[in-house]
C-alpha cells in the first residue's frame, strides 16, 4: 500500500496535462496577450493567462510555451516538483524543454533503435519516453521502476552516494582506482618501513623506548667551517 502511495503522480500532472492552452482568457479576452498559458498547481482548476496571477499570488505556477504546436515547459521549472527522469528533453531557443503530452510518429526512420514505449516516437538510446504523459502511461501499466516522486529520486541517489544527478562515468572511475593504487602503494611503503632497514629498527608501537618512524634529519654541513682548497691565484688585469 505505502509502495502504491509512494508511484502515485502528483494530484496536479493529470490536470496540467489535460488543460486546454492558447486560448483566450475568459476573463481578460478583450486585453492584449490574453492567452492562456499559466497553470496552478495548487488550483489544479484550469489554465489562465498571465492577468490572472493577482489571483495566485504565493502559489506553484507553471508557463505553458509551444513548440511545433505541441505543449512544452521548461525543464527549470517543472524539475522542482516531479522526476522527469526517462523523459527525453530538447534544446529549443537556447532553453532545455520537455514535452507534456505524446506525439505519435507515423513513420519509424532508419536505424532507429530505441523508441517510446508508448506512442513509438524515435528518441535517444537513453530515454524510454517522449513526453511527461507517455511516463505516466508506463507507470500505469504497472512498471514499478517509474517514478515521479522527487523523494524517491533522491533516496536513490543517496544509496548510491551521490550528492546530484550526475551518474558515474568512466573517468570517474579510473581516477578513483587510480586514487585507491596511489594509497595501497603508500600502505606498503608504510609497512615496509616498520621492518628492519640497515643497522637499527624501527618500531610503530609509540614506545619511547623505540626507534622515531621518521628518517633521521642529516647533519648540518657547515660551508663556512669546511676547509677548502685555494684556488691559483689569478692577476689583476692591466
Amino acid at each position: 500500500m505505502m509502495r502504491a502511495e509512494e508511484e502515485s503522480p502528483p494530484p496536479w500532472l493529470i490536470p496540467l496535462l489535460r488543460a486546454n492552452y492558447f486560448v483566450p482568457c475568459s476573463i481578460h479576452a478583450d486585453s492584449n496577450k490574453s492567452e492562456c498559458n499559466m497553470f496552478c498547481l495548487d488550483c489544479t482548476s484550469s489554465s489562465f493567462c498571465s492577468y490572472c496571477l493577482t489571483n495566485h499570488k504565493n502559489h506553484r505556477v507553471l508557463q505553458i510555451r509551444r513548440s511545433s504546436y505541441h505543449n512544452v515547459v521548461r525543464v527549470n521549472e517543472i524539475q522542482k516538483y516531479i522526476d522527469i527522469s526517462c523523459v527525453q528533453t530538447y534544446i529549443i531557443n537556447s532553453a532545455r524543454i520537455v514535452f507534456l503530452n505524446e506525439r505519435p510518429q507515423p513513420r519509424i526512420g532508419k536505424g532507429v533503435t530505441n523508441t517510446c514505449e508508448i506512442c513509438c516516437r524515435s528518441l535517444l538510446d537513453s530515454f524510454r519516453f517522449c513526453s511527461l504523459g507517455c511516463k505516466l502511461g508506463g507507470m500505469k501499466r504497472g512498471n514499478q521502476s517509474l517514478t515521479f516522486s522527487l523523494k524517491g529520486k533522491h533516496g536513490r541517489e543517496y544509496q548510491a552516494g551521490e550528492d546530484s544527478d550526475e551518474a558515474t562515468t568512466p573517468t570517474k572511475i579510473r581516477k578513483t582506482c587510480a586514487f585507491n593504487r596511489l594509497m595501497s602503494g603508500l600502505s606498503i611503503s608504510t609497512a615496509k618501513s616498520d621492518y628492519f632497514s640497515g643497522d637499527q629498527w624501527s618500531s610503530s608501537s609509540g614506545d619511547e623506548s623505540g626507534f622515531n618512524l621518521s628518517p633521521g634529519t642529516p647533519p648540518i654541513y657547515n660551508h663556512r667551517n669546511s676547509s677548502r682548497r685555494k684556488g691559483v691565484p689569478h692577476r689583476a688585469p692591466f
